[in-house]
């Protein structure tokens, strides 16, 4: 693999707090993502903000500033995640749809393709830049813009199942689905949004748990454990 997308979920982050972050467990992925980043891979990333804000559980904020709110957490995880990357000894740059002064720089592809060029780690802060479009979709925008070969969702799971394994104990691990199954029996990988982008932009889909031990390397070195979301 030359380039690759990967999705980190803010409440896997966070640890057992479920809140904040967890350090250690972030410099167990930016010592992952340098592994992957001198073997001459091409990282961007994008995380969620769940470990500061699920918005959309209250009824009393309105939709719109819900959603710019988790906007504002997902650069606040950029902004601490790419620090800690810089500690082991990565180059970053944050990029987000819209100004926020010197915090980080305005997206675009020609900017994030000289920055891969350069060997650094590409954060995708802010989602797409508008409500009613979660991290799910912006994940799937960037990948496809930035031309990124595969989106890696590493999450507090390890793979897609039938049903939710924590309400029943025989749940079944699909090894690999097609993205067009997904769609089809609702499987939740993503949202359906995009879940529809990855199907018609042919962008496979690969999830993982980000607490088994080396995971990320394993997934793109070919040790994977999880489910792959083929196109």
């Amino acid at each position: 693999m030359k380039r690759i997308m990967l999705k980190l979920s803010g409440e896997a982050l966070a640890g057992e707090k479920k809140t904040g972050f967890d350090e250690e467990t972030v410099r167990g992925v930016a010592k992952q993502v340098k592994q992957l980043v001198d073997d001459g891979i091409e990282v961007g990333i994008v995380i969620g903000g769940g470990n500061f804000w699920r918005g959309r559980t209250s009824e009393n904020i309105d939709r719109t500033k819900a959603d710019q709110i988790g906007m504002l957490a997902t650069i606040m995880n950029c902004i601490y995640v790419s620090e800690i990357f810089r500690s082991v000894g990565m180059e970053t740059e944050i990029l987000t749809p819209f100004s926020c002064g010197s915090f980080t720089k305005l997206f675009s592809k020609d900017r994030a393709n000289k920055y891969f060029k350069q060997g650094k780690v590409v954060f995708f802060a802010g989602g797409t830049g508008h409500p009613y479009f979660s991290t799910d979709t912006g994940v799937l925008l960037r990948a496809i813009e930035v031309e990124a070969e595969v989106v890696l969702l590493a999450k507090a799971i390890d793979g897609v199942y039938d049903a939710d394994p924590k309400l029943n104990p025989n749940a079944k691990r699909y090894e690999e689905l097609s993205i067009q199954e997904v769609v089809e029996k609702n499987l939740q990988v993503v949202d359906m949004t995009a879940s529809i982008m990855a199907r018609d932009n042919k962008m496979p889909m690969w999830v993982f748990s980000l607490n088994e031990e080396n995971s990320i390397v394993n997934t793109v070195k070919g040790k994977f454990n999880g489910t792959k979301v083929t196109v």
